[in-house]
């Protein structure tokens, strides 16, 4: 086929200990997963069921120095457990949603949290507040065959070295599976489908000169750093 101009490369991460990158098709986001977060958010984790938005795949970055957003004054930081979808299927059985993971990774839904507010209170779409350029720093993906399936472990995020978000992903109120079951029954999953399972408490503001460092024990770390937009 002949294409009117050259396409787009497609979005890649690299995989630890592997020559071979990982393909981004598509960027799932889950919303309020983890009680503290969900409360400080005004929902209630006893009732909110699982709310599920998009993030385009070219949102993804490699980059470890990034230009601050336009258009924000409030960007706010998301540290995320990041679930590399290797098979497919469509209402998939919770028992057997984990055959469906290639790999782990620590992303960041980085969040023009004012953009999102002004829409909210408008009852608009908010997708510029979450998708935008360069909106989901990501580390190398950890394989399962190398590390299995985490369901503890400390995640964390600081900025210029204070601990600003840290929780357990034990906690997560809908558990990888249940993600995967859950949103399986509105889309059919495939491979290089990327789902980032939602933060903990302490959603904060970046600014231009901060320095973030998140981790998710058993899986990785992540360091970026915002400089000022020239």
């Amino acid at each position: 086929m002949q294409y009117v101009f050259p396409p787009p490369s497609l979005p890649a991460i690299p995989v630890v200990g592997a020559d071979a990158a990982f393909p981004v098709r598509r960027i799932w986001c889950v919303g309020r997963n983890y009680g503290e977060h969900t409360r400080e958010m005004g929902g209630d984790p006893a009732s909110d069921p699982p709310i599920f938005f998009a993030k385009p795949a070219d949102a993804v970055t490699l980059e470890r120095t990034l230009p601050f957003p336009l258009h924000t004054n409030d960007l706010h930081h998301e540290i995320e457990l990041a679930v590399a979808i290797g098979g497919e299927g469509v209402n998939v059985p919770v028992g057997q949603a984990l055959d469906l993971v290639y790999g782990y990774a620590v992303a960041l839904d980085m969040t023009r949290r004012d953009l999102q507010a002004i829409a909210k209170k408008k009852g608009q779409p908010w997708d510029l507040a979450k998708g935008f350029d360069q909106s989901c720093p990501i580390a190398p993906i950890r394989s399962v065959a190398e590390i299995g399936h985490p369901t503890e472990g400390r995640i964390a995020l600081h900025v210029n070295g204070e601990v600003r978000q840290q929780g357990d992903i034990k906690d997560l109120i809908w558990s990888v599976p249940e993600i995967i079951a859950a949103l399986s029954s509105f889309v059919e999953l495939r491979p290089g489908d990327l789902i980032l399972t939602g933060t903990p408490s302490g959603v904060g503001p970046v600014v231009a000169g901060d320095r973030l460092m998140g981790e998710c024990e058993g899986v990785g770390r992540l360091e970026v750093a915002y400089a000022p937009r020239d």
